[in-house]
């Protein structure tokens, strides 16, 4: 399964009044694994930048002047979307600003149906806690030091952690579900998987808790579980 972790920066909060997207960033899950492809966009919002807005993400008019129109981007962008699910921390307003650029280039609107709100999940598991996604990396312990200002692709990455963290942990066999093939010295592949122990780790329990151990089970008589499976 496809998901995309996106995130959009933005020149305020209303693409009705004029407001527009200057960031888009994303990363790609297969799986709910990370596949290392990522989407990066820095955008011309043909519009000067706010001062509210530059203290939250720092892209100011000189910056942005020479970078692309998001008619110009648009095509990559849907390309690399495509009909993948859009995880999305608070989807209602970066699929807002997205679908009004769409439409400003005559171009079909994303389903809403197609994101993934990732505050709404937050909420649902933790209600009454605060959810932002620093409120999230502190709760799950993610990093985020990296983060002092908001940027689209640094959020999505950090949002992708978050997001494993929220629909259920980490695998922690995910390397092994992954491909196991590594390449060989002469350019080949071999499968590589892991090998038994060749000795068993010698045991860590002292004589007296092994007695310990024995005499409780005695006194479970002679149907107790541990008897038939030694």
């Amino acid at each position: 399964m496809r998901e995309i972790v996106l995130d959009t920066e933005t020149t305020g909060f209303e693409p009705g009044e004029g407001d527009r997207i200057v960031e888009i960033g994303a990363v790609e899950l297969n799986g709910h694994v990370p596949t290392g492809r990522t989407y990066h966009q820095y955008i011309n919002p043909q519009r000067s930048m706010p001062e509210e807005a530059f203290a939250v993400h720092g892209l100011g008019d000189e910056f942005l002047a020479d970078k692309p129109l998001f008619k110009e981007i648009a095509q990559d962008f849907v390309d690399f979307v495509g009909d993948a699910k859009l995880v999305i921390h608070n989807a209602a307003f970066d699929m807002k600003f997205l679908n009004a650029e769409l439409g400003w280039v005559n171009r079909p609107h994303l389903p809403m149906d197609q994101a993934i709100d990732t505050l709404a999940i937050a909420r649902r598991r933790f209600p009454g806690s605060p959810a932002s996604l620093d409120a999230l990396c502190r709760r799950f312990g993610i990093d985020n030091s990296s983060r002092t200002l908001h940027g689209a692709l640094l959020d999505s990455e950090i949002l992708a952690e978050v997001y494993l963290e929220l629909i259920g942990g980490r695998q922690p066999d995910f390397a092994l579900a992954a491909d196991t093939r590594t390449k060989t010295t002469d350019g080949g592949s071999q499968d590589w998987r892991p090998a038994p122990r060749p000795q068993p780790l010698a045991s860590k329990l002292t004589a007296e808790e092994k007695a310990a151990h024995q005499a409780f089970i005695d006194k479970l008589g002679d149907d107790a579980v541990w008897k038939k499976l030694a």
